[in-house]
C-alpha cells in the first residue's frame, strides 16, 4: 500500500496488509533572519538542533540533513521515520534570494545533493523545499 499525496487516498499495490502512509514534517525557516553565512548556519543549527561540533559549512550541513531519519547519528534534534520527508518551508524567500543569492543557490543545490546522496545508497529522498514570499 502506498499513500497518494495528490488525492490523499491509499492505493493498494498488492495484498500486503502492512500500511505505511508516508508523512511529512514541516520545518519553518524565516529567511528574513539570514543575511550572511553566519546567520544561515545560526538559523539552521538552532532550528534543527545541530550538535556543538557542527562545522558551519555546507559540507557539514549536508551531513546533518542527510541523517534526519537516523536519531542515533546524533546530528539533529528533528527526526522523521525512515521513508518520510522533511519539508523546509522558507519564508521571505523573494527578498532572501535577492539579498543572498549565493546562499539561496547553495540551499537549493545542497538540498538536492542530500536527496541524491541518499538515493545513491538506496535510501529515499528526505528533503523537500517550499518557498513563499
Amino acid at each position: 500500500m502506498f499513500f497518494d499525496t495528490t488525492t490523499n487516498s491509499g492505493c493498494s499495490q498488492n495484498n500486503d496488509r502492512r500500511i505505511h502512509a508516508h508523512m511529512t514534517k514541516t520545518v519553518s525557516i524565516d529567511a528574513s533572519l539570514i543575511s550572511d553565512w553566519d546567520s544561515f548556519h545560526d538559523t539552521f543549527a538552532a532550528t534543527f538542533g545541530f550538535p556543538g561540533f557542527y562545522g558551519r559549512n555546507m559540507n557539514a550541513w549536508n551531513d546533518c540533513m542527510t541523517y534526519l531519519d537516523d536519531p542515533d547519528a546524533g546530528l539533529t534534534s528533528i527526526h522523521v521515520t525512515p521513508g518520510d520527508v522533511v519539508v523546509l518551508c522558507i519564508s521571505e524567500v523573494t527578498d532572501f534570494k535577492k539579498r543572498c543569492p549565493e546562499i539561496y543557490d547553495a540551499l537549493v543545490e545542497c538540498s538536492s545533493f542530500v536527496n541524491y546522496r541518499r538515493i545513491e545508497t538506496d535510501a529515499p529522498a528526505i528533503l523537500a523545499l517550499s518557498f513563499y514570499a
